[in-house]
């Protein structure tokens, strides 16, 4: 059986944003799953039943361990002799194709699941630039996981349009529907509400992600703070963890998360179901994004969403159908559109009514793995009459 290697930074990226993918791939291929944090990684390597191997990566720029990394890992493909070598995340890329390219792997893939750089300046940004060329430059071929991330792409000259292609419609690894359904929920949630101190009255807006700024925390807090001071019976809840030390809030929101009462969080989650079982609408207003799977997983629960009109977010959401696209760092219009969720019930049942149905033609998880496996073969096929 061919071999497979699919390399991401850290094993967070395997569990969440590749979950299951690799299991199912394993059928086909050989699969070794390459990462940092070596127990975690072995952890992730026997719950999926998966080989792995253990280099070390930080998502920081660190050129002489990323030299070690590489060497490494170089070593290790020339070994193996994979035909395939499949990267995620910036540095896993970077390390990953250079690695593969001198290893001769014959088939060198990297997927784009958003530009961290585009919101660097300076000397910084001119490094990732020249990074994220060479990591393209590298590969036989570059997923961008989403239509408007492959455009941004070759606006900025990073690759050849030859050398693009987004998969299916769109995504890193669809999303299982049978697991974000609502009908594995109670409606009231009654029991969410009261351990959460919500009353069963209140129309709940719900964010899920980290609670930094270019999340759009602090326009999201403030618009429904002066909302909330017309229509007191509303709720926001904030489910993830703060980063006060890598992308901070302003103090005063900090401050009013913690002190508003109708202001709830809950830090990191496992399981996000039962608080979208709870919800009405979600409000996302990001200042960047890949593909961002929270905005499929509100929709394949039946909620509207509330995004910015950024890449990722505005293929997933059709306006006026299942929610409302807003422009960035808006935060007048945010709340203006908050307003009409709570003040417009028809508007709510309609789009939520639709969000399901959408999410399922478009972005079912096992129809995007065999997407990916016919890439493959494709790919492997090719390979073998070259």
């Amino acid at each position: 059986m061919q071999k497979l290697v699919r390399i991401t930074t850290v094993p967070l990226s395997l569990e969440k944003l590749l979950e299951g993918q690799l299991s199912f791939m394993n059928k086909h291929y050989e699969v070794i799953a390459v990462s940092a944090e070596k127990t975690r990684l072995e952890k992730y390597g026997r719950n999926n039943g998966v080989r792995t191997f253990w280099v070390e990566m930080t998502r920081a720029i660190t050129p002489l361990k990323d030299l070690q990394s590489l060497w490494r890992l170089y070593v290790f493909l020339r070994e193996e002799k994979p035909l395939i070598v499949h990267t995620h995340t910036p540095k896993a890329g970077i390390i990953g194709m250079l690695a593969a390219k001198l290893a001769g792997v014959p088939i060198r893939l990297h997927t784009v699941a958003g530009l961290p750089l585009l919101e660097t300046y300076g000397f910084k940004r001119k490094l990732l630039d020249v990074v994220e060329k060479l990591t393209y430059s590298m590969a036989t071929r570059v997923y961008p996981n989403s239509f408007e991330l492959k455009e941004l792409i070759l606006q900025l000259g990073y690759a050849t349009e030859s050398k693009l292609k987004v998969l299916g419609e769109g995504s890193s690894n669809g999303i299982d529907t049978a697991y974000f359904d609502p009908g594995l929920y109670k409606k009231d949630g009654s029991a969410t509400r009261e351990k959460l101190g919500i009353s069963k009255e209140d129309f709940i807006f719900i964010f899920i992600g980290r609670l930094v700024k270019e999340k759009g925390i602090n326009e999201l807090v403030r618009a429904f703070i002066n909302l909330e001071n017309a229509h007191p019976n509303i709720s926001l809840l904030l489910v993830g963890p703060f980063e006060q030390d890598l992308d901070p809030l302003d103090d005063e929101v900090f401050d009013f998360i913690h002190s508003h009462q109708k202001i709830i969080t809950t830090g990191y989650q496992k399981d996000v179901r039962p608080f979208f079982a709870i919800a009405n609408v979600l409000a996302f207003p990001s200042y960047r994004e890949g593909f961002p799977n929270v905005v499929m997983q509100a929709n394949a629960m039946n909620l509207p969403a509330i995004v910015t009109n950024i890449n990722g977010c505005n293929e997933i959401v059709r306006e006026g159908e299942n929610g409302i696209i807003i422009p960035v760092k808006d935060q007048n219009a945010l709340e203006r559109v908050m307003e009409r969720m709570l003040t417009e019930p028809e508007l709510c049942s309609l789009l939520a009514q639709n969000a399901r149905k959408l999410i399922q033609k478009k972005y079912e998880r096992k129809a995007f793995w065999e997407i990916l496996l016919k890439e493959y073969k494709d790919l492997e096929a090719f390979h073998k009459h070259d």
